[in-house]
C-alpha cells in the first residue's frame, strides 16, 4: 500500500487502498438456487468480511451486516450473499427494472482485469433482475447494454421475515446465484478459469433510509421533497462514490487447492503507477481543458521500484489522448490510455 505523507499519491490515498481478494474453492457439488445455503460446501466457504461504505475507513460502518462467499465449478461462479435488515421491502417487480430504486443487492465482475467490458447484475428481495453490460466505464463515455442478459442465470432469494409488511419487524434476506462462466464473456475464444485465474469482482448493497406510511415503506425526503441519497455498502471499498471504476474493485482468484491464500500479484502493483497517471490527467484537464504532454507537467516520476524492482514509466500525449507505458527488466510491459483501458503486452 503506497504511504500517506510525500508520495506519488499525494491527495489520491483513497485511489490507492489495496483491494481485497478472495480465493474460491472449486465445488462438485450440486447447490440449490434457493438461498438456503445448506450444502455441506456452501458451509465450508469463508465469508468475506462485512462491507464497509464505499468511501472505506473514513465512513461510519453501514447499520446493517452484509456479507458474501462464493464457489466455482467448470462452468458457473455461485455467488451467496447474506443481508441484515429490519425492514423487507421491494416493489420492482419485472426484469431489468431499474432495481436499485429498492434496496438491493449488486455483482460486478471484470473477467479480464483490464477495466473494460464488464457486467453487472443487480437483484432485489422479489428476486427480479437488473442485468447489465458495459464496454467501458460511464466516466470514459461508457454507456450500458441493458438489453444484454446473463444467459442461463439462475438465482433465489430466501427472506427472513415477511416482504411489503412494513409494521413488524424483519431479520434480513439472503442471495443465491449461479452465474453461468460463459455469460460474462464477449466474443470468442472463452476459456475457462485454471489455477490462479484471477478476476477483478465487487459487490454494492443499496439500503434506502424509510418510514412506514400506511402499508408501504416510502423513502425519507429533504426539505425540498427529493429522496434522501441511498447508502452504498460495498466489500472492497472504491474510495469514491462510484461503482464504476472497476480498477477500484477487489480480486477474484479461482483455485482448486486446499489452503491457497490471497496475495495481492506484483502485476497488480505495477499497474498502480499507470492508474496515477490517468487520474492526474483527468485533473490536469478539468484544469486546463486538455491533457498534459509530460510526466512532468504531472509531477509523475518516470522511475519507481515495485517489489524491489525498478520500472520506467513513459507517456505519449496529444491535447486528446495519451499511452502511458510500464516498462520493468523480465516483465511484461503494460499500458493504459485515456479511456482507462488496460493491456498487458505479450513480450
Amino acid at each position: 500500500m503506497p504511504g500517506h505523507a510525500q508520495t506519488p499519491f499525494q491527495g489520491l490515498e483513497n485511489l490507492f487502498t489495496p483491494p481485497l481478494g478472495y480465493v474460491v474453492q472449486h465445488t462438485s457439488q450440486p447447490l440449490a438456487m434457493d438461498g438456503s445455503l445448506q450444502e455441506s460446501d456452501w458451509q465450508k466457504a469463508p465469508w468475506t468480511t462485512d462491507f464497509v461504505d464505499i468511501e472505506g475507513a473514513t465512513k461510519p460502518r453501514p447499520t446493517f451486516q452484509t456479507r458474501v462467499k462464493m464457489l466455482w465449478n467448470d462452468s458457473t461462479l455461485f455467488i451467496a450473499a447474506t443481508l441484515q435488515e429490519p425492514q423487507l421491502w421491494a416493489y420492482q417487480t419485472h426484469h431489468d427494472d431499474i432495481i436499485y430504486k429498492d434496496n438491493d443487492f449488486e455483482v460486478f465482475i471484470d473477467p479480464d482485469n483490464n477495466a473494460h467490458q464488464y457486467f453487472e447484475v443487480e437483484v432485489n428481495a422479489l428476486n427480479k433482475i437488473f442485468d447489465l453490460y458495459l464496454p467501458k466505464p460511464y466516466r470514459d463515455k461508457g454507456d450500458a447494454l441493458i438489453s444484454w442478459d446473463v444467459a442461463g442465470l439462475r438465482s433465489g432469494v430466501a427472506l427472513a421475515g415477511t416482504l411489503n409488511q412494513p409494521h413488524d419487524q424483519d431479520q434480513g434476506w439472503t442471495v443465491e446465484m449461479a452465474i453461468p462462466l460463459k455469460a460474462v464473456r464477449m466474443g470468442f475464444p472463452w476459456q475457462p478459469p485454471t489455477e490462479g485465474t484471477l478476476w477483478r469482482i465487487n459487490f454494492s448493497r443499496v439500503e434506502w433510509d424509510t418510514k412506514v406510511a400506511g402499508t408501504q415503506n416510502v423513502k425519507l425526503q429533504d426539505a425540498a421533497g427529493k429522496d434522501l441519497s441511498e447508502h452504498n455498502w460495498v466489500w472492497s471499498p472504491q474510495g469514491v462514490i462510484n461503482m464504476h471504476c472497476p480498477e477500484r474493485w477487489g480480486y477474484l482468484q479461482f483455485t482448486r487447492r486446499a489452503g491457497t491464500t490471497w496475495q495481492l500479484p506484483v502485476a497488480e502493483l505495477r499497474k498502480q503507477y499507470l492508474w496515477l497517471v490517468y487520474y492526474r490527467q483527468q485533473q490536469y484537464k478539468q484544469r486546463t481543458g486538455h491533457y498534459a504532454a509530460s510526466l512532468a507537467e504531472l509531477r509523475v516520476a518516470p522511475q519507481m521500484q515495485v517489489a524491489k524492482q525498478a520500472n520506467q514509466l513513459a507517456l505519449a500525449a496529444t491535447p486528446y489522448q495519451f499511452t502511458a507505458i510500464l516498462t520493468a527488466a523480465g516483465q511484461p510491459t503494460i499500458r493504459l490510455n485515456d479511456e482507462g483501458l488496460v493491456e498487458t503486452l505479450k513480450p
